[in-house]
């Protein structure tokens, strides 16, 4: 078909199909959900973040004075960015509490603005762990953290660690076999990374690894405080405790599990995991390690960033591959990479159309 043009008409074809090589198909992105106000939960005590509430925030300053910020510096306090002076909060917006704003902005990868901003709010709102969040940096460049004085398990490589569910701290509304499932899956994920793997056992007491549901105040300073806010906390090595609030609406499965409110067990047991190996809260949305969870979200493969944090402490698993983890982090994103097919579609054309120039 070619040869019914000339040498230069051609070119001009060869060249525009180089274009079209050079450049994926036109393949519509997902639809961006627009922005919408809705009924934040309750995450600290006394504070609701619907539309009068939050928005009454946003126009702060210093010397401003607006009832719930004493609420804010609670959630500041109780995670880490602000200390107790006089035994007690005020609804003033003071500079310490504007450095605060700023610090957890930074570590939670928000817009650094030092205001009671919607960005900000919003976050504070969301479900959360109730780990308290590590501010300092340790690096520029990666943004995995550890706990101070970087604990792990200190037994001989490769590990083993047992762990079991307590018998008395459980849940109606899920079976045992449900959770096992869950989290067998989510020590697996850690286990395929670095040299420990995980057993379960029936011996409660002598478990490295005691997993529970627990209500309200169970005895370990770390109260929880009923539906969404707190979802769950685990203590750093070698405690091996791990806490999950009895209140909230756990599920193994949101199709079955039609609640609002429901909360993904597999993603935070992952997320509980790594604070027990020794992780501390990363600063990126995308990692497990990131300390909030939306309800009926999921969150469930390591990310590159989690995976490095926990080598750092342990060494590789010797049968981890760094192509695995890549097709994973592919795999569990909302967009498609179309790379791959790009090149195939691309070498394709290009061949057809030599074969028939020729």
């Amino acid at each position: 078909m070619f040869l019914l043009f000339g040498k230069s008409s051609n070119f001009i074809l060869l060249f525009f199909i180089f274009l079209i090589v050079r450049s994926p198909p036109c393949i519509l992105a997902r639809r961006t959900p627009g922005f919408r106000w809705i009924n934040f939960p309750v995450t600290a005590k006394g504070y609701k973040g619907n539309r009068d509430n939050i928005e009454r925030f946003f126009n702060a300053t210093i010397g401003s004075h607006i009832t719930g910020i004493s609420e804010i510096k609670k959630h500041f306090h109780r995670f880490g960015y602000l200390t107790l002076q006089n035994d007690t909060f005020t609804d003033t917006f003071d500079a310490r509490f504007e450095s605060a704003i700023t610090r957890y902005q930074e570590k939670l990868g928000l817009p650094t603005t030092g205001k009671l901003d919607y960005p900000t709010v919003s976050q504070i709102t969301e479900p959360r762990c109730g780990v308290p969040d590590t501010v300092h940096r340790l690096h520029a460049t990666r943004h995995y953290e550890y706990f101070p004085g970087k604990p792990r398990w200190s037994r001989r490589m490769p590990m083993r660690l047992t762990y079991a569910f307590s018998p008395e701290n459980s849940i109606n509304h899920l079976s045992l076999s449900d959770i096992r499932v869950v989290f067998k899956r989510a020590f697996a994920k850690w286990a395929s990374v670095i040299p420990v793997s995980f057993l379960e056992t029936e011996d409660y007491g002598f478990a490295d690894i005691k997993i529970g549901f627990y209500s309200g105040d169970h005895g370990d300073g770390e109260p929880f405080d009923g539906v969404l806010g707190v979802l769950a906390h685990s203590f750093s090595p070698e405690s091996g405790r791990l806490h999950l609030d009895a209140a909230e609406t756990w599920t193994v499965d949101f199709e079955t599990e039609k609640s609002p409110v429901a909360v993904d067990l597999e993603s935070v047991a992952t997320h509980e995991i790594g604070h027990l190996l020794g992780l501390a809260h990363s600063s990126v949305k995308e990692t497990v390690m990131y300390p909030s969870l939306k309800p009926r979200d999921k969150k469930l493969d390591l990310t590159a960033d989690d995976v490095e944090g926990v080598q750092a402490l342990y060494g590789s698993n010797p049968n981890f591959r760094t192509g695995s983890l890549l097709e994973s982090d592919i795999s569990t994103n909302q967009g498609v990479d179309y790379r791959a097919g790009t090149s195939t579609w691309a070498i394709s054309v290009l061949v057809l159309i030599l074969c028939l120039y020729v």
